[in-house]
């Protein structure tokens, strides 16, 4: 049987996985920007700039919800839940 989602269509959770992937990108520019003083020999850049590279984990946690949203979805559709 075929499913009814188009190809194009945005299923649930999606937003929150490009929004998490762009923190994450931005958290892992901001953490080579940073470590490269250290290594270069560089003066390091000021303590809150070190702060930046915790977008890391936080576009991580904001992917892995988007995940947890995703299957939440398919679940409700394989149980023929409309919500």
């Amino acid at each position: 049987m075929r499913d009814k989602t188009q190809t194009n269509s945005a299923a649930a959770g999606d937003r929150l996985i490009r929004a998490g992937a762009i923190v994450f990108f931005i958290g892992a520019v901001a953490t080579l920007v940073t470590v490269a003083p250290l290594f270069l020999g560089a003066k390091p850049f000021p303590t809150y700039m070190f702060g930046l590279s915790m977008l890391m984990g936080v576009g991580f946690l904001i992917a892995g919800a988007g995940v947890l949203q995703s299957i939440a979805a398919g679940r409700r559709q394989a149980r023929g839940d409309s919500r």
